[in-house]
């Protein structure tokens, strides 16, 4: 009988010392590997930057304009309406929804780092949804923009350049058996 009152005693003071540490904010649910992963991963899918998860060939080629146009610091008003007009007649858009997208591009680019810096990640998720003469519209509308205020500037080269050798296997020539 001492032995059941024993151990009883000690469930109890396990169960009330992870109650009080509890209380005290240690969880110790947070030491179970399969939802700290669960936990990792929606952390990292969702508080991620939103330029990574693009995977409309709409929204990549105006977030590119968009770094086209402000490689050099902020647009420039000639820059900004040749961006407004190219995506009026390049993608069909209304004068206000070209607008619109332009301020969102302009938000989700932020400084341009993350663009610049992995060019190839920002189109993962886009660049098999893009067909060849999508890759070729959406090249000829960087360089475009990028010749709208004149001479085209250092920065504006590199990023066209990063564009085309990512978009080479869209722009390659189709063979017939391969």
């Amino acid at each position: 009988m001492h032995l059941i009152i024993g151990f009883l005693g000690s469930v109890v003071t396990v169960l009330w010392l992870l109650h009080r540490l509890a209380e005290m904010g240690i969880d110790l649910a947070g030491l179970n590997p399969w939802l700290w992963r669960r936990r990792r991963n929606f952390r990292h899918q969702h508080q991620a930057n939103p330029i990574f998860a693009i995977d409309s060939p709409l929204e990549a080629t105006a977030l590119l304009a968009t770094a086209v146009a402000k490689a050099e610091g902020d647009m420039t008003g000639a820059e900004k309406q040749a961006v407004l007009k190219a995506f009026e007649h390049e993608f069909s858009l209304s004068e206000r929804d070209a607008s619109a997208l332009l301020t969102s591009s302009v938000h989700l680019l932020g400084n341009g780092h993350d663009l610049r810096t992995a060019l190839d990640k920002v189109l993962k998720l886009s660049i098999e949804q893009f067909s060849q003469v999508q890759a070729e519209s959406a090249l000829q509308l960087l360089t475009r923009i990028a010749d709208a205020d004149g001479a085209r500037s250092a920065g504006q080269n590199e990023l066209i350049t990063q564009v085309e050798s990512a978009f080479a296997r869209k722009l390659a020539p189709v063979k017939k058996w391969d």
